[in-house]
């Protein structure tokens, strides 16, 4: 017997090797790196499914929640911020309505402008006498006499509806001696003063008496004849609250 005959490992080997398989099988299903490969991107499918599922999803879903609140107080915060806008806007507003509120008031007539309207009025006239000759034609305020003792609420109309119940007013009755000259001067100055003034019933007349010198001696005058003027001042006055009350009681038909 030769050693050849006696190890012969070739065809043992083989034999050996046809009866134990190459993979691991399961039920069957022999488990090559293919099907390994499969198997574990089937799980990592699974996997990701399952994640997204029970963690991605509530996560977003929250995150989905909390952004919506957020929008919400944003626009709460918007909303607030424009009222706060819209309140310092009707605060100018009305600071503003105050302030033309006391102009427009300034243009009225109060108890102290009736007070020196007398002296303010003889100023006026006596204005024009400065520079003209001793026997010209002075200018003279003759008659300043208040129609009432005290300043009457308007109720008629004659100033228009909508002052009816909110103004009162002080009448005047004045005489100027001048002549056409002076008395346009005094007139158009009376229209400059501060408080408001209306110049009703004018009437104008030509002056009868000679011009005297200080013993009471006729002079010859010079210049423009004199003329005699009236006319009723009226002073405008807001009523206050109580004054506004009365009026509107006093306005009412009686039953």
């Amino acid at each position: 017997m030769t050693l050849s005959e006696d190890f012969n490992f070739v065809d043992q080997g083989g034999e050996f090797g046809s009866e134990t398989p190459a993979y691991p099988v399961v039920f069957g299903i022999s488990f090559t790196p293919k099907i390994i490969g499969i198997l574990v991107g089937v799980l990592g499918i699974a996997g990701a499914a399952y994640m997204l599922m029970n963690m991605v999803m509530p996560a977003w879903e929250t995150y989905q929640q909390q952004q919506a609140q957020s929008n919400d107080l944003q626009g709460q915060i918007e909303q607030k911020k424009a009222s706060i806008k819209e309140i310092d806007k009707v605060k100018e507003e009305l600071a503003q309505a105050k302030q033309q509120t006391i102009q427009v008031l300034s243009l009225f007539a109060n108890e102290k402008t009736l007070d020196t309207l007398l002296l303010d009025l003889n100023r006026l006239v006596e204005s024009g006498n400065s520079q003209i000759p001793a026997n010209a034609v002075r200018a003279k305020l003759q008659k300043f006499v208040p129609a009432s003792q005290q300043a009457e609420p308007i109720n008629d109309g004659s100033l228009g509806a909508i002052v009816d119940g909110k103004l009162k007013r002080s009448s005047i009755n004045v005489e100027v001696v001048g002549t056409f000259e002076q008395t346009q001067s005094i007139i158009r100055n009376i229209e400059r003063l501060q408080p408001l003034l209306i110049v009703k019933d004018y009437q104008a007349t030509l002056a009868p008496e000679q011009a005297k010198d200080s013993s009471g001696k006729e002079v010859r005058r010079i210049g423009p004849a004199p003329i005699t003027t009236s006319f009723q001042l009226q002073a405008l006055m807001p009523l206050n609250s109580e004054e506004v009350a009365a009026a509107a009681e006093a306005a009412k038909p009686k039953q």
